[in-house]
Parts: C-alpha cells; sequence; structure tokens
C-alpha cells in the first residue's frame, strides 16, 4: 500500500472512530484523541500539590446554568470518583477541563502555571491530559498491537505515523501497557474482535502509551461483565499514583472498590464531598438521590 493510501486508510478510520488527528495548526470537528503532531509543554509544575484546579467556574447554554459556580481540585496521583443525579453537570465539566466548552467565567489551571482556558481542545490533548468517554473508540480493523502503535507520542504526522517502527525503549513500553491493560495474550487480535471491556482497556492503553498525567474516564464500566468490572477496578488501583484519574460514574460497588474520595455533583456545583460512606450519609445527597 502507498503512502498516500495508507494515510487516507488512517484518516477514515479515525473519523469512523470519532477522533482526529492533530497536524500542526488545523482542527477539524469530533473528539480529541492527541494523535499526531503534539505541543511541547514540559513537566507540570505540582509545587503547590494539585494537578487540577478549578474554582467559581460557571456556564450557561441557553439560559439553562449547566455549572454553576463550581470549585474543585485534584492532588497528583489521586484517584477522584465523580458521582451525581443526571444532569449534574459531570459531562460539562470534562468537557470544560478538556477545552470543549469554553466557560462564561471562573479559573481552570493543569498545575500551577497551565491556564487550560488559553488553550485549544487540540492542544490541551498534548499537554498531558487524556479523555476517554464511555463508548469505546478504537480502530476496529486494526490488531491491538497496531492500536497501541498508533497511538504513541510522537513528532511525526499521519503518514509517518503510520510508517513508524518502534525502537527498544519504545517496545518495552508497548509491552508493559499491554500487561498493564490486561491485553497481552491479545496483542494480534483485531481490536473489532475483542469484548466491550476489551475495547476500553484497549482505548486506555491508548491514552497512556502517551503518557498523560491526568486521565478523565466517564462511566469506563458501563456494560462491562462483572469480571470485567472487577479487572477495570485492579487496573485503575494500578494507575493510580502513577497518573491523577478523574472517574465519572453511576455504579456504586466499583466506586467503593476504588474510591478514596468522592466528590457529588448536583445542579452544576459541588454538593458533598468525603469517603462514600460520608456522602451517602449525607441528607442532602439523600434527597437528591431518593427525593426525600
Amino acid at each position: 500500500m502507498t503512502p498516500d493510501l495508507m494515510e487516507a486508510g488512517a484518516e477514515r478510520a479515525a473519523r469512523a472512530s470519532g477522533i482526529h488527528y492533530v497536524t500542526g495548526s488545523t482542527e477539524s470537528g469530533g473528539r480529541e484523541a492527541g494523535f499526531g503532531r503534539i505541543a511541547t509543554p514540559g513537566e507540570v509544575d505540582i509545587t503547590h500539590g494539585r494537578i487540577l484546579y478549578l474554582e467559581d467556574v460557571s456556564v450557561s447554554f441557553d439560559g439553562f446554568k449547566a455549572i454553576n459556580k463550581l470549585s474543585l481540585d485534584i492532588a497528583p496521583g489521586e484517584l477522584r470518583c465523580i458521582i451525581g443525579p443526571n444532569g449534574a453537570g459531570k459531562t460539562t465539566m470534562m468537557d470544560i477541563i478538556t477545552g470543549k466548552t469554553r466557560p462564561d467565567s471562573g479559573t481552570v489551571f493543569f498545575g500551577s502555571t497551565i491556564d487550560l482556558l488559553r488553550h485549544r481542545e487540540a492542544d490541551i490533548a498534548q499537554l498531558g491530559i487524556g479523555r476517554k468517554f464511555q463508548k469505546p473508540t478504537v480502530f476496529e480493523h486494526l490488531t491491538v498491537f497496531e492500536n497501541l502503535e498508533l497511538a504513541l507520542k510522537t513528532n511525526k504526522g499521519v503518514r509517518a505515523s503510520m510508517l513508524f517502527r518502534l525502537d527498544s525503549a519504545q517496545s518495552d513500553r508497548l509491552a508493559e501497557v499491554l500487561e498493564t491493560i490486561h491485553l497481552a495474550d491479545s496483542v494480534s487480535r483485531l481490536a473489532g474482535n475483542l469484548s466491550h471491556g476489551q475495547k476500553q482497556w484497549l482505548e486506555i492503553g491508548m491514552l497512556l502509551m502517551q503518557d498523560p498525567k491526568l486521565l478523565l474516564l466517564d462511566e469506563p464500566v458501563a456494560g462491562m461483565t462483572d469480571e470485567e468490572t472487577a479487572r477495570t477496578a485492579e487496573l485503575f488501583l494500578t494507575l493510580k499514583g502513577k497518573h491523577s484519574l478523574m472517574v465519572v460514574e453511576h455504579d456504586m460497588s466499583f466506586i467503593r472498590t476504588i474510591s478514596e474520595i468522592v466528590t457529588v455533583l448536583c445542579d452544576g456545583s459541588v454538593l458533598a464531598q468525603g469517603t462514600l460512606d460520608e456522602v451517602q450519609a449525607d441528607e442532602r445527597v439523600i434527597e437528591v438521590y431518593l427525593g426525600r
């Protein structure tokens, strides 16, 4: 296959998966995954003990206040669970962090020095923030190995990425990620033949190949079997400490397994925060969930 056909095929696959390549200053619609040409922001400054900081963030859509003076912060290496009823603002909050939605007011910092509101969505994907949507977006016609290889963080464009060959260190990194996401025995399988849970793990692996400092994970265990859910909990606990994780989830059993601190959102702001037992005993949370 010629390089031009390979490039065209990669772009078609990206569009079909809802992911688009970053190729310099040009942007196209769809979800950001940060593959392709990257920015070089350097290390994230975490000297103040926060990897993510939001203060008094608000945004309205057609008069509806989706986020209302929202303030929260996440420590380096922390695994924070976010819960709340439908319409609480969880997805909109992630949209703001990743640059998909611009707030009307407020402050959003990545580390102590990176003002996320001054960056485009494509740039934020390269700063060290990886986002995983509920529906897995992998390249189903490629193998597990090829998906991870394509996701490698490089300074190359689409064509160069398709012709890219791993060096020894990169091969070791890919093997490490395969073990981490429980797919070492499926390296040659087409992604389209994986189970739903395995596709979720593969997409997380694709993000890990880019070595993100912060992972945003939206309902990661929705649709999984009990066994897949348990293995996903193991995966997240393995990632905690090496990466910071923000997990939006409705499965309380899963949250109990992985969480230390849980933040409850309601009407676009923080309603309660603490351990899962603490927030479940909070009368305000009980009223929101049970309507009494």
